[in-house]
């Protein structure tokens, strides 16, 4: 200690009482966040009691991320610690919020064994803006459910549909994104659900087609799911019964065009990618139950209605 000031600390000492390296102390002290109070005779740096708590302060400002330069201005007057905290948090805001979604993207590679070419579209659809997202959405309705001779009510719903990924998604539903975007891009997917919506849409003054409620009310599916549940077979009387009781007289050729429709189309995953992106509670899946229900309504279909619903 240099006798000219006996109250303070040389670097190596202030290294000593905070745990910091003098390298450090040294680099934080030229850029100006832990200035000397003195100089000794020799030149040397000297702190004081104050010097230890301004370095306490910097090394936790730094340990939360804040740069030496923003340490400065805080240290300085020029900014207060919670303006540059809020700015801090909306950074790392954005940041957690990109390693979410590389962490799905990175997830569902894994689980599908993806190509290098195939990653970088997940990757891309994973980031696009939420105005990009937007306009494969906009398409893809326009595609599917423009035209459709419906009543205003349900064209409403229809236009104002939406499939919005939250501004801070979930990796599922990042993960579920990636998976509809790819869905709802696809042309033959299109066109599928282009003539599933079209036999199972009400038209205006015609009421309900037939079997459409096997998609629009979903205690269809919980029911059937109870039957199977029995052991009941398909093509057995008590299925028959079954759809006496789901169907009434309706035509079951008809019911079965629209089944089968929805289940080449693959509406049921549809449907659930739908619910996971935006974070609903999705009804149990129904693929089973919608196979089980195909079969039932096959074998009560008569041999000439089996080959109109194939036509």
């Amino acid at each position: 200690m240099d006798n000219e000031h006996p109250d303070v600390l040389t670097i190596g000492r202030l290294a000593h009482r905070t745990g910091l390296p003098v390298r450090t102390l040294r680099f934080w002290s030229d850029e100006g966040a832990v200035p000397p109070v003195a100089r000794s005779a020799s030149g040397y740096r000297l702190y004081d009691a104050e010097s230890v708590a301004r370095v306490e302060l910097v090394r936790t400002l730094r340990e939360l991320g804040l740069g030496l330069d923003e340490v400065c201005r805080v240290l300085s007057g020029r900014t207060t610690v919670a303006e540059v905290a809020d700015a801090h948090v909306a950074a790392l805001d954005a940041q957690i919020r990109s390693l979410k979604v590389s962490r799905a993207v990175l997830s569902t590679v894994a689980k599908r064994g993806s190509t290098a070419e195939e990653t970088a579209l997940m990757n891309r659809l994973a980031r696009l803006s939420a105005a990009e997202r937007k306009q494969i959405i906009d398409e893809f309705k326009e595609e599917v459910f423009g035209g459709l001779d419906v009543e205003p009510r349900l064209r409403d719903r229809m236009r104002t549909f939406s499939i919005e990924l939250p501004d801070d998604p979930t990796p599922e539903q990042v993960d579920a994104w990636i998976e509809l975007a790819e869905l709802v891009r696809d042309p033959g997917f299109r066109a599928r659900l282009r003539t599933w919506m079209e036999l199972n849409t009400p038209v205006p003054g015609q009421g309900r087609p037939p079997g459409s409620s096997i998609w629009w009310a979903r205690q269809v599916a919980q029911t059937v799911a109870e039957v199977r549940k029995r052991g009941v077979a398909p093509e057995g009387a008590e299925a028959a019964a079954l759809l006496s009781k789901l169907f009434g007289d309706a035509d079951r050729a008809a019911v079965l065009r629209g089944l089968e429709a929805g289940i080449e189309a693959g509406a049921e995953r549809y449907r659930r990618l739908v619910a996971r992106v935006r974070g609903q509670d999705s009804f149990p899946e129904a693929t089973e139950e919608l196979e089980w229900l195909a079969r039932a309504l096959r074998a009560a279909v008569p041999r000439l209605g089996r080959r109109a619903v194939r036509s």
